[in-house]
């Protein structure tokens, strides 16, 4: 790693303070960040908004530096009887407890050990993992991990060294989820509104909302906001170029002009 030579700089009033650290850790240990978020709250297309700027989506994934983890791929293996419900739209994979938090928090681990990672590959309309399909994780600087509960378990939320929030109204969502279900999750429409409203929604209100709070960053409008964005590509590429960081801001003290891309 590059020396440092940004210590205890500020940029443009962000609440991002650039010190050579990461969490007190000197050397190549990965640079983790959570992205949280409701359902359908643009989540995946910050992440990937993310890796397009910085060049990294056409590399050969061996080789990015960039890389990016869905917390879908680590939806726990249901019971037949969770099957049975799944299928009829009555199973809450909404909830902690649809997650094998075990896993994500090995392979957290693993990661910022700097190890190659095997990571299932989730099937939506059979509500399972794909047999003996993994997508593997080569060793990378930064690593964006995305999901609905990413902040939820402490031991998982600890690793990380910047944890953002993608705030989007919920309006929006459910316009963006309805669609997304119906084509590329072969569900109906009754199903995904029952869903929605049984689950999603109440699921979001107890378990992703009370989360917002441990971000350091507060996204508005998700990807549409460019601003936002490129303020943290900014970031990203501080530490791509050597100077490790320590996150010191909250939503409170971050710099509300730009999160809201005035």
């Amino acid at each position: 790693m590059a020396e440092n030579t940004t210590e205890g700089r500020k940029s443009n009033d962000t609440g991002i303070r650039f010190t050579g650290k990461i969490n007190g850790i000197e050397g190549k240990t990965p640079f983790l960040i959570g992205v949280a978020g409701g359902t359908a709250s643009g989540k995946s297309t910050v992440c990937k908004r993310i890796m397009e700027k910085l060049g990294q989506v056409d590399m050969d994934h061996t080789e990015r530096q960039v890389v990016s983890i869905s917390q879908d791929s680590f939806y726990r293996e249901l019971t037949p009887a969770e099957k049975l419900k799944a299928e009829k739209g009555l199973f809450n994979f909404d909830h902690p407890d649809a997650f094998n938090d075990e896993l994500i928090l090995q392979t957290m681990r693993d990661i910022l050990s700097g190890k190659k990672c095997e990571i299932p590959v989730y099937d939506y309309r059979t509500n399972s993992r794909c047999d003996n399909q993994f997508t593997t994780i080569y060793p990378a600087d930064v690593v964006l991990f995305e999901g609905i509960l990413v902040f939820y378990f402490p031991e998982i939320r600890e690793l990380f060294h910047m944890k953002l929030f993608v705030d989007t109204d919920s309006d929006t969502r459910l316009a963006r989820r309805v669609p997304r279900d119906i084509k590329e999750r072969g569900r109906d429409l009754d199903q995904v509104l029952n869903q929605y409203m049984n689950f999603v929604k109440p699921a979001f209100e107890e378990f992703c909302s009370p989360t917002k709070k441990y971000a350091d960053v507060i996204i508005p409008r998700g990807a549409d906001n460019t601003v936002a964005i490129d303020l943290i590509v900014h970031h990203i590429r501080d530490i791509l170029h050597g100077a490790q960081v320590e996150v010191i801001a909250t939503h409170y003290n971050c710099s509300y002009s730009a999160l809201n891309g005035y």
